[in-house]
């Protein structure tokens, strides 16, 4: 392998390269150099090669070397795109530690970690960019200079919607033309494809400034003189000066509501070249983030926890922050974030689900400027790729996003933050990688020699158990921030409630004189209820016939707002039944009950009340999220009505009451870590409670009001609950005391499928022997069309994993060689939870 090249020796040699494809091979492909070439090859640039025989790509050099490959000759790359690397050593070998230990391929890895727009192919389709950039970051007017082709590129996109990269190929009479759309790229003139349709709207809003020409004390004089006889244009232009000498920006309500000038005046300045008004994008929740000031003052137990976390460090790289809800830790991060920047590093700073955290983001953002970046899947693909730049180029010293960006270009990493780590978003599922988050920014902080603090108020129980046996370090605050009490907690028993005639639909009394009394006190309810939709399944009461997926194994689910019966698997919709049509029967009945259900009920108890319902369903449009939180933090909604998206990272100082309508929907699921994730959203969704001056109240309603994690709940006994799970799964052997790998084999032909999997797992157990659990169907035993059936390797701490793991990837290998099992299916989830 060649580090560096010595440009004497870059002339004369001939040069192969090792490069990852986008696409999922088992092997990367050598290509050979150019000579002329030679110079412009380094690790981590991308090169256009072509594979098969009309595809060309954009793939990525990995290693560079002088030896040839044995078994076939090597294609010559076609080109070099990049003038500078933009993956860093440290990407690559997080890459390869992705590829070994969640057994998936390289080019897998590369899809998931690059934008898209670093991902160019011949099928790619480039459009023009509808809005050329006029300014730069500093709002300077910059002309950009266009080489011939270029300006051959535009011209031709002026007069045709859009362009494959194939297109541009033939029109420019040449195969070499990624470096030209790079350039495109980059200097913002086009857009692939796949941006154009942008997934996230940011809220614009007007702005007011002054000319420029008066800016001169003289022409403002005048001016003057001329609005003497137009008293409101003159109020308008008095009530700017005051704002001006208080605040940068003015925007148009501001000055609006300063002046009482009207709209028709304001305009007429416009028009008369007083003032200028423009749009920029505002978040949707600054202005209710006023009590986070920028120079805070750490409570004793936050300044308590943030010295054993850095007298941790000292020994340990892993901290784990256990801290009740609402009980500062974000201002915690905040203090070593401001370390980690002072001493010139970047931060990353990994949030479960960006959408539900806006904020920490909103917060963190006011308090460290341009400094920080978010990354996240409501951008489109040209600001990913721009956010990619400025963290490879070292513009952003903190990032903020979800998983992904554990992907990012970090140079200078010293820090890494995971807020809410035992949350399950962290998993990626599909498609591969099956990669968690958290387990991947511990190994990056490995590799940077970085520090990385997990923080939760209901740690993970491997977290726990690694920090409880060494491994990490351990602080814990076990008090609010302010002295604000934990929320009082009551269980209603809905079988009692039931037989007392005291339930009013799905609300106990209790919880209907709560909402009651909190209303009256203008105050906030949240409402969670664990299912969306109206009814969970619609049954014939005469033969007990119920809608089933065309595709899949599940029951479709009744929205009420479509009319029409979901799956909430593959996304297959029907319209509703009135009849049935196995027996004709008309007494179709709605079982079960949610978010839409319990919305529509509740408005007939309380038809004042304003309710919102949060639910994938109801954030499906753009900016639905954000529209809804924002509602409801500036109080024009009573009571949100949600699933778990209610739990997680919401912070409102107005909310008194929380009320979970059926716990036992948690608590009856059939998974060895049911009764932790319980656990863990009961306790989160508690802790949405008084989270300011007030202390809150928890009403948990569920038939089994005395089971142990409801108590363990609100009694908040998180170590009672962590010793009692862990002394079942070693009973039981299951993590942290083994490792799990679930292998999903899948066929659209049932009978080929079971023969296979069994195959399959007799191959398996013949070199693993009793780790090796299955072949048995999963809950959901088609989706798609394909059946399903699961074998799990159960594998204790003592045996290799990686040997383990070596004998899986052969058994896939020799499996897949036989003629009649190339069509299965077969998906490793190493971790799966």
């Amino acid at each position: 392998m060649l580090d560096f090249l010595d440009p004497e020796f870059v002339e004369r040699e001939t040069l192969f390269i090792e490069v990852i494809l986008p696409l999922s091979l088992s092997k990367n492909y050598i290509y050979r150099v150019p000579f002329e070439l030679n110079d412009q090859i380094a690790v981590g640039k991308r090169v256009v090669v072509q594979f098969g025989k009309n595809k060309i790509y954009t793939a990525l050099v990995k290693s560079i070397s002088k030896e040839a490959p044995e078994v076939y000759e090597a294609k010559y790359i076609i080109d070099v795109v990049d003038t500078y690397p933009i993956i860093t050593p440290e990407q690559l070998n997080l890459w390869d530690w992705m590829t070994s230990y969640y057994l998936c391929n390289e080019g897998d890895v590369l899809s998931a970690a690059l934008p898209t727009g670093l991902k160019l192919a011949s099928e790619t389709i480039i459009v023009l960019k509808e809005e050329s950039p006029l300014s730069d970051d500093d709002g300077v007017i910059q002309e950009i200079v266009f080489t011939d082709k270029e300006q051959i590129i535009l011209n031709a996109l002026r007069s045709r919607p859009r362009l494959t990269i194939d297109d541009v190929s033939a029109l420019l009479g040449q195969k070499t033309v990624y470096p030209i759309i790079n350039s495109l790229l980059s200097k913002g003139m086009v857009y692939i494809a796949e941006e154009v349709v942008e997934k996230y709207k940011p809220l614009l809003k007007s702005f007011v400034s002054l000319q420029p020409f008066y800016n001169e004390e003289e022409n403002l004089k005048h001016l003057f003189s001329i609005l003497e006889r137009a008293p409101k244009q003159l109020n308008a232009l008095l009530a700017y000066l005051k704002l001006s000498k208080q605040q940068t920006t003015i925007s148009k309500q501001q000055l609006l509501e300063e002046s009482a000038c009207g709209t028709a005046a304001l305009k007429t300045l416009v028009d008369k070249e007083v003032f200028a008004i423009y749009k920029r994008p505002v978040s949707r929740l600054l202005e209710n983030a006023d009590d986070f000031v920028l120079n805070f003052e750490l409570s004793e137990a936050q300044n308590k926890a943030l010295q054993q976390i850095e007298d941790g460090f000292l020994t340990k790289d892993v901290m784990l922050l256990n801290g009740v809800t609402a009980s500062g830790k974000t201002q915690i991060y905040i203090k070593l974030i401001e370390k980690a920047i002072e001493k010139g590093g970047q931060v990353l700073f990994l949030l479960p689900e960006i959408a539900l955290t806006t904020q920490i983001v909103e917060r963190i953002q006011r308090y460290f400027g341009d400094a920080i970046g978010v990354y996240h899947s409501k951008f489109n693909n040209n600001e990913r790729v721009e956010i990619w730049n400025k963290v490879l180029n070292g513009k952003y010293r903190v990032v903020l996003g979800a998983r992904s960006a554990v992907f990012l270009p970090f140079k200078e990493l010293r820090l890494i933050v995971v807020d809410e780590e035992h949350e399950s978003s962290y998993k990626q599922h599909d498609p591969s990688p099956r990669y968690q988050a958290r387990d991947a920014a511990v190994y990056l902080a490995h590799l940077h020699q970085a520090k990385i603090v997990l923080g939760s108020a209901t740690p993970s129980i491997e977290s726990y158990y690694n920090a409880v046996s060494g491994k990490y370090g351990l602080v814990t605050i076990t008090e609010r921030f302010g002295g604000v009490d934990l929320p009082l907690q009551e269980v209603i028993s809905i079988s009692e409630e039931t037989k007392r005639k005291k339930m009013v639909s799905y609300f106990s009394t209790k919880l209907i004189d709560e909402i009651a009394f909190t209303l009256e006190n203008k105050e906030q309810v949240i409402l969670f209820q664990n299912r969306r939709g109206y009814a969970t399944i619609l049954i014939c009461g005469t033969c007990g016939y119920a809608p089933k997926c065309v595709n899949c194994d599940v029951s479709l689910t009744y929205h009420k707002t479509s009319g029409k019966l979901h799956c909430h698997y593959c996304g297959y919709h029907q319209s509703s039944i009135n009849i049935c049509p196995a027996c004709g029967s008309v007494h179709i009945e709605q079982k079960g009950f949610g978010t839409e259900r319990v919305e529509e009920e509740l408005s007939l108890i309380f038809p004042e009340a304003k309710i919102s319902r949060l639910d994938v369903d109801s954030t499906r449009t753009k900016n639905g999220l954000q529209q809804i939180i924002s509602d409801f933090q500036e109080k024009k909604t009573d009571i949100l009505i949600g699933t778990q998206m209610v739990a997680k990272g919401l912070d409102f100082d107005n909310v008194t009451l929380i009320g979970v309508i059926n716990a036992d929907t948690l608590l009856n699921y059939p998974d060895f870590r049911a009764f932790e994730r319980s656990y863990q959203l009961l306790a989160q969704v508690a802790g949405r409670a008084g989270r300011r001056d007030k202390q809150g109240k928890v009403i948990i309603q569920a038939y089994d009001d005395n089971h142990r994690i409801i108590n363990q709940v609100i009694d908040n006994k998180y170590l009672e609950m962590y010793n009692e799970e862990l002394a079942e799964r070693k009973q039981f052997n299951y993590p942290p005391f083994t490792r799990l790998i679930f292998i999903n084999i899948k066929h659209k032909d049932a009978d080929l499928l079971n023969v296979a999997s069994q195959k399959f797992a007799n191959i398996l157990k013949g070199q693993l022997g009793g780790r090796v659990l299955g072949p048995e169907q999963p809950l959901v035993s088609r989706v798609r069309n394909y059946y399903i059936k699961q074998v799990i390797i159960k594998s204790d701490k003592n045996t290799s994993i990686q040997k383990v793991k070596s004998i899986l990837k052969d058994t896939i290998i020799q499996f897949q060689s036989e003629k009649e099992y190339r069509a299965v299916n077969i998906q490793v989830d190493v971790d799966p939870y």
